[in-house]
């Protein structure tokens, strides 16, 4: 049994939507509803977000981002990554976050 909550998903011990997979990234639906879309991309590996920011799995992760972001936010999404407690990061397993489908108005 898996602690991290996303490779519990990855190994589907934990309930997720699940919009897309393949053999190094998966990508799910955020629990969070602060927008019409919000998605989660992880590696399947269990890497914390610095080790994937310093990975060449990053390229693969931003691509899938990217593609997923540009087909259901066709008006612009934004691309999110919190590093550490001050940045609010919740999990350790690293991930970026694909936020979008209405106008997300200025930064706070």
């Amino acid at each position: 049994m898996f602690t991290c909550t996303f490779c519990r998903i990855v190994a589907r011990q934990e309930p997720a939507t699940i919009r897309y997979e393949d053999n190094e990234v998966v990508v799910f639906n955020n629990r969070l509803h602060w927008a019409p879309v919000m998605l989660l991309v992880i590696p399947r590996q269990h890497l914390s977000q610095e080790e994937l920011w310093g990975s060449g799995l990053l390229a693969k992760v931003g691509k899938v981002a990217l593609q997923i972001g540009t087909q259901l936010c066709p008006g612009g999404f934004r691309l999110l990554a919190n590093l550490g407690p001050d940045a609010q990061q919740t999990q350790t397993h690293g991930h970026l976050h694909v936020i979008g489908g209405a106008y997300l108005g200025p930064y706070a």
